[in-house]
């Protein structure tokens, strides 16, 4: 059941992922980078530190604090800008990169090596990601894909790194003082390089900021951190090929971005990619077990 209601989480986590880069690109009309950054961070973390209240002060370490400025602070700071310089459908396709990532990063680590029936997924997922991407989109561009390919080997690190955060410590205490960390790290950020924030022109982008600061952020990464501490770093990192294919669906029907035949067999492949990572474990992939010998005198 435990494992049933972390996969649950995982996957709304994922859905509710894919969209915040077409939130971001709304925002932008009105913030800058950082200091979406900043005021992304800001709204959630207050709520979901009372939400973990009586487990800030277990939550407030060193480590914790800096896997939440770069894991958070400065992910997000690369997320922003490369969305400024691409579509909403590329941004989101890179994002697909996560979960190979991933899975490399804990393998190097020594943190288990997935099955290859897991690898087969993680590359299937991976080729719908470079055929939605080579099919093109409107306003994409080099740089700005390079930028949030930059935040996503970050974002895959620290998933790795966070089950270590995450445990005997409460996810919502945890994610919310990440939450503060990452608006720390990109506040002189937004200050040196946008200086003050401007007014507001319209009501849309404010009302997409707050949707990006409770829809997109404090309640899927709370959602993702409960669900990470209860299954494998590479498992956990498969639910995050639905946020391309959620985000690149809003940029096809929200902004009008161009849809092709190979758009749509990559977010085939994605959804084939994740479930191929998920398939359970076959007996005969498993390792032999040592053969118990029943003792020749007493009790077996």
């Amino acid at each position: 059941m435990s494992n049933r209601t972390a996969i649950l989480a995982l996957t709304a986590a994922g859905v509710l992922w894919g969209l915040t880069v077409p939130l971001s690109k709304l925002s932008l009309d009105w913030l800058g980078a950082g200091w979406l950054t900043v005021v992304r961070f800001a709204l959630a973390a207050p709520l979901l530190a009372w939400i973990g209240r009586r487990g800030l002060r277990a939550a407030l370490t060193p480590g914790v604090l800096a896997a939440g400025a770069i894991g958070f602070g400065a992910v997000i700071l690369l997320q922003n800008a490369g969305i400024e310089r691409t579509s909403v459908s590329h941004a989101a396709l890179v994002v697909g990169a996560v979960p190979v990532l991933v899975a490399l990063m804990a393998a190097g680590l020594g943190q288990g090596v997935a099955r290859p029936t897991a690898w087969g997924g993680y590359a299937l997922a991976l080729a719908g990601v470079a055929l939605v991407a080579g099919a093109g989109g409107s306003g994409a561009s080099a740089t700005g894909d390079l930028l949030v390919l930059g935040s996503v080997t970050l974002s895959a690190a620290f998933i790795v790194v966070q089950p270590r955060l995450l445990a005997g410590r409460d996810p919502a205490a945890v994610t919310a003082v990440q939450f503060g960390a990452g608006a720390l790290l990109a506040l002189p950020v937004a200050l040196v390089l946008e200086g003050a924030p401007p007014l507001p022109v319209t009501d849309a982008p404010v009302a997409a900021v707050v949707a990006l600061a409770f829809a997109g952020t404090l309640l899927p990464f709370w959602l993702f951190a409960f669900g990470q501490k209860r299954v494998p770093a590479e498992l956990a990192g498969a639910f995050l090929n639905l946020e391309p294919l959620v985000g690149a669906a809003a940029g096809w029907i929200a902004f009008g971005e161009a849809t092709a035949a190979g758009q749509i067999a990559g977010a085939v492949a994605v959804l084939g990619g994740i479930a191929l990572s998920m398939l359970p474990e076959r007996e005969r992939d498993q390792p032999p077990r040592p053969r118990r010998l029943r003792p020749l005198f007493g009790a077996g």
